[in-house]
């Protein structure tokens, strides 16, 4: 082989293993999602141990450069990590369920979450990061003494490939492999990569006992060919799968739950907790206790609306809101309903699983929640807000005193907001933070019902009004709808109105620590069961 064939091929090998790098990175998040979550926690375990493996990585090949055949080593090594990520989705499952039960409550799981995601990415990721991190100076010492180039100047060609190689991987893996080939593929894809860098490699510079060594690692890849999949956790007895994704968000499955009698499709989003994201049954309107969703009806009752009622729901999900506005509005209500979701592949699982109503006004999907509703047509008499990632918290950008005064500003005069919190009481820190930031946005006050049956808080607020409370006449009315939602929200302890005043501190933009103020909910959840 030519010397200039040798460097293609050596920066060719940089560049694959770059990208492969950055897939495996990439992809690891989303194959702990299912049981630890997309958290900043997560992805700081994952990148962190992605780091140290690198550093190691850059150790050992440090110390091979000086060996007689760089090459041999860098073809070796490209094939075990090869061998190692063409079986991480099948090993991702018995280790991560070792590590967190599913049958783990939420509130037992917040000290879990971290611990066992950065162990899980310890064991999983560390090994073939470390193996590619070894390839730069593997790659450079063989450019170096072929081509007879400076130091400086191989280790600048190999550092340039790498990093174009990693670009590519990055947009390859997000916008391309995930959400096209699925989980399983994607590391399967940068396997096989490695593989032929590997194989071209022993094919450039042969060598009799090498050449079995790959040949031995490359049958391993090839039997992961076909066994090695991503799998979630067993459904239970009466429990069926409709539907799975891979968007270019998050991992995405459709179930049918016939435990209860009535059948129910719920949406999982990256769920390792048995929770969910939207619900369907066969009919409109409210779906019962334990929903929180119901209660994004009252505003038209209490504001006795006999006329336009537009909405707009910024995490409108498989559209669930929707249809429990459709049947349990105010028959004399014009409903529009707009709705804002950021995965385009929820909308489209929305629409075949969920019957999703394709509404009256604006569906925006593939924007995120603040800067689609900002360029939803308001104003609306009603702004729901129903956003949520990791399974548990509010988008820290959408939990702003900045972010909630943009969604006042696209209310009409006494239009409200509903703010669906996931906590457990009133003091529970995320609640009562999101509490005071909306007061704060909203003339000072707001008030939240607790949902019954559900670690859910609605948190309401009027532009130039007071939201009903059951101390005041115009909290009740007649009706089916009243009749089932009103007496559980009426007790004392179901419902609080919060203030702000000069001394609370809103969450800002500047500062939005919403992830800890969740990590505190769950800690404190669980002292307090620890009490009991």
């Amino acid at each position: 082989m030519t010397d200039s064939a040798w460097r293609a091929l050596v920066l060719s090998v940089g560049a694959l293993c770059g990208a492969a790098t950055m897939t495996v990175e990439l992809a690891a998040v989303r194959l702990l999602a299912p049981w630890f979550g997309t958290s900043t926690t997560v992805w700081t375990n994952v990148i962190g141990v992605i780091l140290l493996a690198l550093a190691l990585g850059y150790a050992l090949g440090s110390r091979l450069s000086s060996r007689p055949n760089p090459a041999r080593d860098l073809a070796l090594l490209l094939a075990g990590a090869s061998a190692w990520a063409a079986w991480l989705p099948a090993l991702a499952r018995p280790l991560c369920e070792a590590l967190l039960p599913s049958d783990v409550a939420l509130d037992q799981a917040a000290g879990l979450t971290a611990w066992g995601s950065l162990a899980a990415t310890l064991c999983l990721f560390l090994p073939p990061a470390a193996l590619l991190g070894a390839a730069s100076p593997l790659c450079t010492e063989s450019l170096q003494r072929s081509t007879r180039a400076h130091a400086g100047s191989a280790g600048g060609a190999v550092m340039c490939a790498s990093t174009l190689g990693s670009l590519v991987g990055t947009f390859a893996t997000t916008h391309v492999l995930t959400p096209q080939l699925g989980l399983s593929w994607t590391f399967l894809v940068a396997a096989l990569a490695l593989l032929v860098a590997s194989l071209a490699l022993l094919a450039a510079r042969p060598r009799g006992v090498l050449g079995l060594a790959v040949v031995g690692l490359g049958a391993g890849v090839a039997a992961a060919l076909y066994g090695s999949r991503v799998e979630r956790s067993a459904l239970p007895e009466g429990v069926s799968e409709l539907a799975q994704a891979e968007s270019s968000y998050q991992s995405l499955r459709v179930v049918e739950d016939r435990r209860w009698g009535e059948p129910q499709r719920l949406l999982q989003v990256n769920e390792g907790l048995d929770s969910f994201q939207s619900v369907w049954v066969a009919r409109e309107g409210l779906l019962g206790p334990g929903f929180y969703y119901d209660l994004f009806a009252l505003p038209a009752w209490w504001s006795g609306r006999d006329g336009p009622w537009r909405v707009a729901v910024i995490g409108l999900g498989a559209g669930t809101a929707f249809r429990v506005l459709r049947g349990a509005s105010p028959p004399q209500a014009q409903l529009e309903l707009s709705g804002v979701e950021i995965d385009p592949q929820v909308l489209e699982l929305g629409r075949r699983w969920f019957e999703l109503p394709e509404g009256s006004g604006t569906v925006l999907g593939g924007v995120d929640g603040r800067a689609g509703l900002r360029a939803l047509p308001g104003p609306f008499e009603l702004v729901v807000l129903d956003a949520y990632q990791n399974q548990v918290e509010i988008p820290a950008h959408l939990a702003t005193f900045e972010a909630l005064r943009e969604a006042r500003d696209k209310l009409a005069d006494g239009g409200w907001i509903a703010i669906n919190v996931g906590g457990f009481g009133f003091d529970d820190p995320v609640v009562n933070a999101l509490g005071l930031t909306l007061a704060a946005a909203f003339d000072g006050e707001c008030v939240g019902y607790l949902t019954p049956r559900s670690r859910n808080v609605l948190l309401y607020a009027r532009v130039g009004a007071r939201v009903p409370t059951p101390e005041s006449a115009d909290f009740w009315f007649d009706g089916p709808v009243g009749g089932a939602l009103l007496p559980a929200l009426s007790p004392r302890p179901c419902w609080r109105r919060y203030s702000c005043a000069p001394q609370d501190a809103p969450l800002r933009d500047e500062h939005c620590p919403i992830e800890h103020l969740q990590q505190r909910s769950l800690e404190e959840a669980r002292e307090r069961l620890a009490r009991r």
